[in-house]
């Protein structure tokens, strides 16, 4: 599906964020996950999903554009009573400790359009492991796994999603839209910027034909930003 909408946040503007960090490790207070809790917490997992039956799950931001495990196939899906938000604070990955980074969280309210994922029965126990290692990784767990009815043209479904726990160090409340652009217009970590993540992010929600109006606005906004910081500067001729 092409885009319908021409973003403001390009590559080029993208690349003038961008500054080598290494990897500083787990933050103080966060104790990195073992193999026995990861086996734990997709055992407690699996412990309320049929046993023979396809997994789904609901992504929402980074999972639709870089899937944690192989999925087959994907709906467009509809999450009531959850939004997305940058609400989680970022000291590692797409932060630092000098200059924190915000990531996208589903926090309580309103609606959610994204895409419903499949795991087929055969490969849930192998590929919930994968996933569940890449949403939470330390403990206490930012992203809490639950699971949630999402409504698709074919009808209601179950499907898995992970949702900001609000009783973390990592949530950081509410930001407005201005605050939000200025943190990300600024945070880098070793996995890269803030930026590039809403970049990615809101320009393959559009290639699904979906417009989230908050995260339009908020790539305008740093991309506004970015300009403003790097006058003078000349952009980077990206690579053809």
């Amino acid at each position: 599906m092409s885009r319908r909408h021409q973003m403001s946040l390009t590559a080029d503007l993208v690349a003038l964020v961008h500054r080598p960090v290494a990897d500083p490790g787990p933050p103080p207070g966060f104790e990195p996950l073992t193999e026995q809790d990861h086996d734990e917490r997709r055992d407690a997992v699996l412990a309320s999903h049929p046993k023979g039956r396809d997994l789904w799950i609901f992504a929402y931001g980074s999972l639709i554009w870089k899937p944690a495990c192989e999925i087959d196939g994907q709906q467009h899906a509809l999450l009531r009573g959850w939004h997305r938000k940058f609400c989680l604070r970022l000291l590692r990955y797409r932060g630092s400790v000098d200059c924190p980074g915000l990531m996208m969280a589903l926090d309580i309210g309103g609606s959610c359009q994204g895409m419903a994922q499949r795991i087929p029965a055969r490969h849930v126990e192998e590929r919930l492991g994968q996933l569940l290692r890449r949403e939470t990784s330390v403990k206490p767990a930012s992203n809490l796994p639950r699971w949630m009815t999402v409504e698709t043209d074919k009808g209601k479904m179950r499907a898995l999603a992970f949702t900001i726990n609000r009783k973390g160090p990592t949530y950081c409340g509410p930001h407005t839209l201005e605050q939000t652009a200025d943190i990300l217009s600024r945070a880098c970590g070793h996995w890269g910027t803030g930026a590039e993540y809403l970049m990615h992010t809101v320009a393959h929600l559009e290639d699904l034909g979906i417009h989230d109006r908050y995260l339009w606005r908020l790539q305008e906004l740093v991309a506004e930003r970015i300009k403003a910081a790097a006058k003078g500067r000349e952009l980077p001729i990206a690579a053809s």
